[in-house]
């Protein structure tokens, strides 16, 4: 357990250091030597806990957005969810922005669709229990597919253009689609049987 509790803290100590680079230099400048120089620990430890930077950036955003994102009821309350999500691209937009200066859209649309997947699935198969429905498998990943994409879709336009996008119809627009779409579609599955 110390062991873990060390890594964790370690891992964290690196995420701070890249974030505070972030705000200075595009991510393609950062170099590991930067990191564990601001860490004071050496590059084996780096290595140890990621792969590279990208694997870096990657845990700093899942365990600040997606691994909270899992703890929220999506299904009982998913505007706390979004409020979640909105609130963080308005507090690290510039941490994003220069993510998606160095991956580029198609890139950043990867990542992001991944780590949503998980959070959709879990919302599908809640609802599935809810309507007593059983989606076929190739359907379930169809529908899994299209809304995290969507959703990663939305929160890169989000960031990228926030001066021009209004939060409040964002989150309005986003929950009305996704609590009136998903439950229609499940419920709707086995009638066109």
């Amino acid at each position: 357990m110390k062991h873990e509790i060390t890594s964790m803290n370690t891992k964290k100590t690196l995420s701070a250091s890249l974030k505070k680079f972030m705000n200075i230099k595009p991510l393609s400048k950062i170099s590991v030597s930067e990191i564990v120089a601001d860490c004071g620990v050496n590059r084996k430890t780096f290595y140890y806990h990621f792969q590279d930077i990208y694997a870096l950036l990657k845990w700093t955003l899942e365990q600040e957005t997606v691994e909270v994102l899992k703890n929220f009821d999506l299904l009982l309350n998913p505007e706390e969810a979004i409020l979640f999500v909105t609130d963080y691209v308005d507090n690290n937009s510039h941490i994003l922005n220069c993510a998606y200066d160095s991956m580029g859209r198609e890139e950043m649309k990867r990542f992001f669709h991944a780590d949503f997947y998980g959070v959709v699935l879990s919302i599908i198969e809640g609802l599935e229990n809810e309507h007593t429905t059983v989606l076929s498998k190739d359907f379930k990943t169809y529908l899994t597919n299209f809304y995290s994409e969507a959703l990663a879709g939305v929160l890169i336009d989000y960031f990228q253009n926030k001066d021009k996008i209004n939060r409040d119809k964002l989150i309005e627009y986003t929950l009305f689609v996704l609590k009136k779409s998903i439950p229609n579609i499940i419920s709707s599955y086995n009638k066109k049987e």
